[in-house]
Parts: structure tokens; sequence; C-alpha cells
């Protein structure tokens, strides 16, 4: 096995063992209770179970039968979670034949990250996350279930409910996903299309048209970006059927799977192969989710997630252990924006499981652990198939389906994962640096202070941006206003680096999975409101990103740096951020926020 694997592992252990000890007592405490309709007061089973047809309540009170929560993001906004409106009667109707009963336990917001882009709602974004978790524990604190299934797929949905059901660790757990969208404009010509945009070479009538024919039907958007990369990452923990990640909505495997879900749920509830979320997710499976998501470049919007995923299951990871794992594992996939793919190509070309045995097989990756199906991790290493109205699970080839997409582990596309850990005088950030072109893997140029991603797209319209230059764009950090998205930088900072200036992007906000050629240091940690050094910069000092070195620095004397002041926010920017379109509803969010490289939890 990998020996930074190990290494790593083995730290997270020891430093978690306290936190992680006490959680496993409490998941051990509530597996050790009666059922709940055995252990509730009468009128509580009575009200829990009063719209149940006749025939379920016979078999929940008296028959012991098995009782599946589900909590799903289903709406008909987002194009990824549109399809679940189906999903409840089919898994109805498959416990039905289980001899298992079903209840919808309650349904979580879910919000598009690309409805919300550079707009006030998108400063709701990242605490919908924890809006999500909270949301799936009141779902399940009614407390009559004896194992859940979790619908939901995009950028903050996955981690919330996986938060949210860390919280209820007692109760096995299974994730459905609904799959991609299919293929239509690709990702590369519809970036080329926001930059003639962005120079007023093309209208808005143009835009939309191509905008429409990239997101046109049901399913998450095809680039692998923070939605994709949940279900990748799901995938190497064993919380899904195997396979299940990028099948389409709308094709007769995703009902099979669906169907699936069910016996698989049951099939861990009790008996020999009992496994609560709480005792499947533990450092390993942590490990392995980090792994998956390095080895395929995924978004950067995890080092946020998962820290905090990791959190709800008493383990406690940091921007080092990703770093130190990125330097051992191999990058295997290039999908779009790490590469041209999109993720249905990705999926043909072998998808995780090609990428799964590969890391398995390497020792990158740790098999020996729990996963909610028969076989183990292994399996998810195979791709199913369907077979009238049973899946089969077949091997992959040994060699590489498509060299462009997916590599062994053998001949990966590069030695190391494409996420790198950026620490300086200006603090700690990361890097999408498998996305960036050799060129610009280090900028050297004089520092351009906004305060706003609006005021950089004003400069931009103005033509006040043609020089080599680094972007700094402040105050965008999850205690300023919630730690938005900066999509809406990427068309014209990548004209200008089509341009030849050389080009960058320093933020304490996020990029996410979109984070593309124009190298950009996100996530500076920690940001100027809790005391990071970010403030302290000042126009025209000249900022060096080095994505080889791993460094972030302002190259200003230590002693003019140590006698410099951080900057505040501006009253009215602070007044601004507050208030309007919801953002005065978490103003107690954004008081009591963590840092990003500590999940940006705002519930510890």
């Amino acid at each position: 096995m990998n020996s930074t694997l190990v290494e790593v592992t083995q730290r997270i252990v020891e430093r978690s063992a306290h936190t992680r000890a006490a959680y496993l007592r409490r998941v051990d405490a509530l597996i050790g209770r009666k059922r709940g309709a055995d252990r509730m007061g009468c009128a509580n089973v009575a009200h829990a179970f009063a719209a149940l047809p006749g025939q379920d309540k016979f078999k929940i009170i008296a028959e012991r039968a098995p009782n599946i929560g589900v909590v799903t993001a289903y709406n008909d906004m987002l194009s990824a979670h549109q399809p679940y409106a189906g999903f409840p009667a089919v898994i109805r109707d498959e416990a039905a034949k289980l001899g298992a009963t079903v209840q919808v336990a309650g349904g979580v917001p879910a919000m598009c990250d690309g409805v919300t882009q550079g707009l006030p709602g998108m400063e709701l974004s990242l605490f919908s996350r924890d809006t999500i978790a909270m949301s799936t524990a009141i779902a399940l604190t009614h407390d009559v279930f004896d194992a859940a299934l979790l619908l939901g797929v995009c950028d903050k949905i996955v981690p919330g409910l996986l938060i949210g059901a860390l919280h209820f660790g007692h109760l096995p757990c299974v994730f459905v996903p609904a799959g991609p969208m299919s293929t239509g404009l690709s990702n590369t010509a519809k970036s080329k299309v926001r930059e003639q945009y962005a120079q007023g070479l093309i209208g808005r009538e143009k835009l939309l048209e191509a905008e429409s024919a990239a997101y046109h039907g049901a399913g998450t958007c095809t680039f692998y970006g923070t939605a994709n990369s949940n279900q990748m990452l799901l995938e190497a923990m064993g919380l899904h059927v195997p396979g299940a990640a990028f099948i389409h909505p709308h094709a007769d495997l995703r009902e099979a799977l669906t169907r699936e879900a069910v016996r698989s749920v049951l099939a861990i509830a009790h008996g020999p192969r009992f496994t609560p979320i709480g005792k499947l997710v533990d450092e390993r499976v942590i490990v392995n989710a980090m792994v998956a998501l390095l080895a395929t470049g995924g978004s950067t919007n995890h080092l946020i997630h998962w820290v905090a995923v990791a959190r709800a299951a008493g383990v406690l990871i940091d921007w080092t252990d990703f770093s130190d794992l990125s330097g051992a594992t191999p990058l295997l996939a290039r999908v779009y924006p790490n590469g041209v793919a999109d993720v249905n190509q990705f999926q043909d070309a072998g998808g995780p499981g090609f990428v799964i045995r590969e890391l398995l097989q390497s020792g990158g990756m740790h098999g020996d652990v729990m996963t909610v199906a028969e076989g183990g991790l292994a399996r998810f290493g195979t791709v199913p198939t369907r077979f009238d109205d049973r899946i089969e699970w077949t091997e992959l080839p040994a060699g590489t389906p498509d060299d462009s997409i997916v590599r062994t582990a053998a001949a990966p596309f590069s030695p190391e994962g494409g996420l790198k850990l950026l620490t300086g005088n200006l603090g700690r950030a990361v890097i999408k640096i498998s996305a960036v072109p050799e060129s610009s893997h280090v900028i050297e140029a004089p520092a351009l202070l906004f305060d706003t991603q609006e005021a950089l797209l004003e400069a931009f319209k103005a033509g006040e941006l043609e020089r080599d230059f680094v972007a700094v764009i402040r105050f965008q950090g999850p205690r300023a206003n919630g730690m938005p998205e900066l999509h809406k930088l990427t068309p014209p900072l990548g004209v200008l680096q089509g341009k030849g200036f050389k080009v960058a992007l320093v933020t304490d906000g996020r990029m996410s999975g979109a984070s593309g050629k124009v190298p950009a240091a996100i996530h500076v940690s920690p940001e100027i409101l809790a005391g990071g050094p970010l403030g302290k910069l000042r126009n025209g000092d000249v900022v060096r990103l080095d994505g080889v070195a791993g460094t972030l620095n302002a190259l200003v004397d230590a002693a003019t740096w140590a006698a410099r002041e951080c900057d505040c926010l501006s009253a009215e920017q602070e007044e601004v951020n507050a208030h309007d379109l919801g953002r005065d509803l978490f103003g107690g969010m954004r008081r009591n926020v963590l840092t990003a490289e500590e999940g940006a939890c705002t519930w510890l």
C-alpha cells in the first residue's frame, strides 16, 4: 500500500482519537435502543403512522417490518433534482415487494449555483449546506426509521445530507443519485462563447442560445464540478449502489439502480451485514474520498465540504492532509475543466469504476473498508449492467478504453493529484493546478485589489486590465458575505490570459469545480474578517503565486509587512452583505462560521 496513504491515515487516526471515540460511543448508545415503534409512547406512534395505509401500520407495529425513511432534495428548479419526483413511488413499490415500509421523512432545500451565480443568492449557497444538514436532522429526528435513503446530487446538497446523516450515525444509509443530463453543447465551446460575450463580440441572444444548448435537460450539468465530484466521492466511500453515479436519469438502468438501493439498505439494516453509516464512514473511508477527489482533479469545494463531513463523523482532517495525499496520488482522469471530456464521456471510458479499480490495485486506496454493497469496495471497481429484472456487475477492461480521458495507475496523466496547497505570508490557499497550463503555474505580478467581483468586471469593461496583474478579490470569505463562488470572473480573466498577459486570481472566496485555466489561489484562509493577512495587501504590491513550489506571497519586506494593519470591510459593503433577498436570516451563520480550512462549519 502507498506509504503516504498509510502515513496520512495514521496521523488522522491519532489526531482524531478523542473526537472519533466520543462519536462512536454516541452511535453505540443509539444502536442499543429498542425500535421506535416499541420504544415510543402510544400517542407518538399513532402520530408517526397516522397517514399510512392500514396494512403498512400493521407491518410496522405488529410484524416489526423495517421502516425506511426517505430524505429528498426534490424540486423542479434544479435539473439534477427534477427526476426525483418519481423516486418515492419506485422506492415504495420495491420496499413493498420486500416486506418493508417507506415514509418520506422530509425534504431539504436545494438551490442551484448556476442560477444564483454572480447574484446575491450565491451568498447563501455555502450556508445552504448546513441548512440542508439541519433539515436532514429534522426529517430523521422523528426517530421511527430503521434505515434511510438520501436523495440528492448537487453542490451543497450531498455534503449537507451526509453531514445530517452522520449525526444519525446509528442508521444504515444509502445515497440515491439521479444522474447527469445528456451531452449538449461542449463545455469547451460554451466557454469560448462566454469569452466572446465578455469581449463584446456577440450579444446576449447568442450567449443565451449557447447556454441553453449546454444546459438543456434533466440531470446534473455535464462538467466535472462539485455536483459530479460529489458522486465520485460517494462511490469511493461505498455509499452508493456501485456504479450508480453517472447513469442518465431516464435510462432503464436508473430505475433498476434505484430499486437496488432499496434492497441494499434493507440488507444492511439488520443481521450479519448491519452497517450503520457512522461506523462505515471512518478515517480510511474519508481518506479514500480525498484520494478519489485528487485522482480525478475534482472540485476544490470539497477541501471545505469534506472537512466538515469528516468532522460530523468525529474525524479531523486539514489541507495539509490533502496536499500530502496529492503528492502521492496519480491523476487518472481528465474531465472538463481538468480536460475536454464531459462526465458522460468519462462514464463511457470507464468512469468512477475504472478509477477506483486502478487505485485499489495500485495500493492507492484502502480496500478493507465497509460499504453498503456486498463484496466491499472492490465491487465499486466494476460496472453495472441490467439483465431483465436484475443487475449484474462485470469487470472493466484491463487497459484504458480512451487514454485521453482515463489512464491506468501505471501510466497516469501525472504522478501527482490535481489539487495543491499554497502557503505563505498571505495565508493558506488551494489551487486546482491540473486545470492550469504549465506556462501559468507561476505568476508574479502587481496586485490589483477589488472588494467585489462586480468591481473587477467594470474595470475589465473599461479596458483598465490590459496588463500583467494578480486580481485580488477581498472580503469574499464566509464571515464577510457567505463565501460565494466567483465564476463570472473566469471569462474576462481568460480573455486577458489569451491576449498574452500574465494574470492570476487570489481570493478568500470560492471558484469550485469550474476552476479553469487561469491560476486561482482560492479559499485564502484565514479570511480578512478572521484576522487573515490578505488585508495587509496594497495595490501595486508584487504577488508571487507559485504552483510548483506551493507558495503564495506578497513580495514585501518583512518589517513593512509586519507594521501594516489589515484593511476592514467598509460599513457600506457590510450593510449590503447583510440585507435583502434572505441574507438577513443568515447573519448568525456569518458571525459564527469557522474558517474555510475548518470546513466553514456553523454548527460547532
